[in-house]
């Protein structure tokens, strides 16, 4: 029986891609580069910020400006991921439906670990039992470092846990971490995109995974 949410956050919990693309192309500015759209962005995401960069920036990692890029763009967002940022609709409300029936909740996110835990903190208070970012002591996603971490901060059973996500990255996490994987399609993913990279299951609706949940043997 499953008892453990395991969340991803960005495209799953909070719809952070305004803010993402502003803080992007405000570090692309400073340094004299072309600005990047909210498509090109969405789909440069997924990986942690270091990616996005390297994705963003002409050349990416062999561009010289791009160490100076990364740390602008960090300064930058650390200061303005409130701009735009907000749950998506019906999140708060299936996470206080989970607290009410016991189950154990997680974030792990590419996202740096002092904006995971800071967006966690502000937006989900006590919904969020752990939340666990990039640092040097963790790999990221798709890795299952991360969620195994998360299993044993909550100490979980891994039979017990599903983990939800938006992007195949997402996919990956869950397969190498051998659990089963719900993919929602609100996200940063099409469902045509995510059905090719091997996504399964899906929700349409953050009510309805509590459901599939209840399903999952």
């Amino acid at each position: 029986m499953i008892n453990t949410l395991i969340f991803d956050l960005d495209g799953t919990l909070l719809n952070t891609l305004e803010d993402l693309k502003e803080s992007t192309n405000a570090a692309l500015k400073e340094f004299g580069y072309p600005q990047r759209t909210l498509d090109e962005i969405r789909n440069f995401v997924g990986n942690g910020v270091e990616k996005l960069i390297e994705r963003a920036i002409p050349d990416g990692k062999m561009n010289p400006d791009f160490e100076d890029c990364l740390k602008y763009f960090k300064n930058h967002y650390k200061k303005n991921m409130y701009n735009h940022t907000a749950p998506y609709e019906g999140i708060l409300e299936m996470l206080g439906a989970a607290k009410k029936r016991a189950f154990k909740t997680a974030v792990v996110s590419n996202k740096f670990d002092a904006a995971v835990k800071e967006l966690c903190e502000r937006y989900f208070g006590g919904y969020i039992d752990s939340a666990i970012g990039e640092s040097k002591n963790v790999n990221k996603k798709p890795a299952p470092d991360s969620v195994f971490e998360a299993i044993r901060q909550l100490s979980a059973n891994q039979n017990e846990c599903v983990y939800i996500g938006d992007s195949d990255v997402d996919v990956q996490t869950a397969q190498n971490a051998n659990l089963p994987c719900i993919s929602v399609t609100w996200g940063f993913r099409t469902k045509d995109f995510l059905k090719e990279h091997g996504g399964v299951i899906f929700v349409d609706k953050p009510c309805e995974i509590l459901e599939i949940v209840h399903n999952l043997k």
